[in-house]
């Protein structure tokens, strides 16, 4: 009941903005609430896990189970720690460990970011995209082209269909002046390739074989109870073929700037090693 008590004066403080009456005063201070041992839970902490703009019964909850869990958390901590037994020099190995590389990456990572350089030139993703291109096999399809999505009860269907079909210079710009009244959606695409599945699920037909559909059509038109979609394909790579460079071309950066860090960080650590072996950091023994 005092622990209930104590929280319920903390959460109320909270929600008063600690200005609430004198016993709310203690609290406007960052002090302690609980102890388990030697492990202290202070009162700035719940409060920082308490959601802004809740009613007092409900940081009331809030508060009670955030401390009722750190209790409980603070004693498993306390009686696995006693009963571990032989496992306990396994796991104070292990935490070393994980500490000990984490600082390594963390280094590693700042040297990375102050000595690589993230500038890629054209003419090398272009030469590594050239030889390795097998590396670059579409697992998904591709497309260029037009896609459109307006009201059933929208103006002038049938110039729209013969617009998105027709693909020329013309028919685009009386499709962009008709979507500016009247289409939901108006996507034009021709000059990237995007993935079909992308504008696949924005309709209602379901496409059980896209790659055998793509091979046979350029122009879907469907519709269900609210919308007209329509979708002009000027181009398209199927599944199997090898992907073009302007869609592999971020990848191929990632791949260059992560070959870039791998140099680096191996140079690096040849430098240490001889520095150190040369300085006498590094004592083997010969007996």
């Amino acid at each position: 009941m005092k622990q209930k008590r104590l929280v319920y004066i903390f959460v109320f403080g909270c929600v008063c903005g600690f200005g609430c009456g004198d016993s709310q005063s203690k609290f406007t201070q960052n002090e302690e609430l609980v102890r388990v041992n030697e492990s202290v839970l202070m009162s700035a902490e719940v409060k920082s896990m308490i959601p802004s703009g809740i009613s007092s019964a409900d940081s009331l909850i809030h508060a009670e189970n955030y401390i009722k869990k750190w209790i409980i958390d603070k004693l498993t901590d306390v009686a696995a720690y006693k009963n571990i037994g032989d496992d306990r020099a396994e796991v104070d190995r292990l935490v070393n460990e994980y500490r000990r590389s984490l600082i390594r990456y963390r280094y590693q990572e700042r040297l990375v970011k102050d000595k690589v350089s993230a500038n890629i030139g054209e003419y090398d993703k272009l030469r590594y995209y050239e030889e390795n291109k097998e590396q670059f096999t579409l697992s998904e399809n591709l497309i260029k082209g037009l896609f459109l999505k307006v009201p059933v009860n929208a103006p002038k269907l049938d110039e729209v269909r013969k617009w998105y079909r027709a693909g020329n210079e013309d028919a685009l710009e009386k499709i962009e002046k008709y979507s500016l009244q009247n289409a939901v959606t108006f996507d034009y695409f021709n000059d990237r390739w995007v993935r079909f599945e992308d504008y696949a699920v924005k309709m209602p037909q379901r496409f059980t074989d896209p790659a055998r559909f793509l091979r046979i059509n350029d122009h879907i038109e469907v519709s269900d109870s609210v919308f007209h979609y329509f979708l002009n394909i000027s181009d398209k790579l199927l599944v199997g073929n090898i992907a073009p460079f302007d869609y592999v071309e971020p990848q191929i950066k990632n791949m260059l700037i992560n070959r870039r860090k791998i140099d680096f960080l191996n140079k690096f650590g040849e430098e240490l090693y001889k520095d150190a072996v040369k300085n006498g950091t590094v004592k083997f023994n010969t007996k």
